[in-house]
């Protein structure tokens, strides 16, 4: 079972045989150190640094550094129950979907479901670091469906509103 836990995890991963056993199988400890070869005569230094608390859409953001360069990346955590589930992400070359451009509070919305809109009018107003800004119309068409309230938090990319 060991071995075939390896294979899928070498298969997904790419070649682990570098990280130190403990590593691999138990992860590393606050303020751990390991060098990394990547390649012939280039190491890579990785710190990890800790992990913050489980938010409430089933993730959490682990902080470490790489060659003394802080990083952080979300991961899943699936030892807790998902509280508030993850938002809808506006598909890319979408013309009908309108995402997030910077994560922010939604300030005010301008518009209602079925209204019909011309390029350049202010959709509604996202507020990120008490400035307010203006999401506006790429395109003139038919609103059919506006995804988010006022006052709601939003992530960069999230889907705002839905064009027919």
């Amino acid at each position: 079972d060991v071995f075939v836990e390896y294979a899928h995890t070498r298969r997904q991963y790419g070649d682990l045989t570098d990280l130190p056993t403990s590593v691999f199988f138990y992860g590393m400890e606050s303020g751990e150190e390991i060098n990394v070869a990547l390649d012939h005569g280039s190491t890579l230094l990785i710190r990890y640094l800790g992990t913050n608390e489980h938010h409430d859409d089933g993730m959490r953001t682990v902080y470490f550094e790489l060659n003394g360069q802080p990083r952080t990346v979300k991961i899943e955590d699936r030892t807790q129950p998902i509280v508030k589930a993850p938002r809808v992400k506006a598909e890319a070359g979408n013309a009908c979907h309108v995402g997030a451009p910077m994560p922010g509070l939604i300030a005010q919305i301008n518009v209602r479901a079925g209204e019909q809109v011309s390029k350049g009018d202010a959709l509604m107003t996202i507020e990120a670091m008490k400035m307010q800004t203006s999401i506006r119309a790429e395109r003139d068409g038919r609103i059919a469906d506006i995804v988010v309230q006022p006052g709601a938090q939003v992530e960069s990319k999230d889907l705002l509103v839905v064009f027919d």
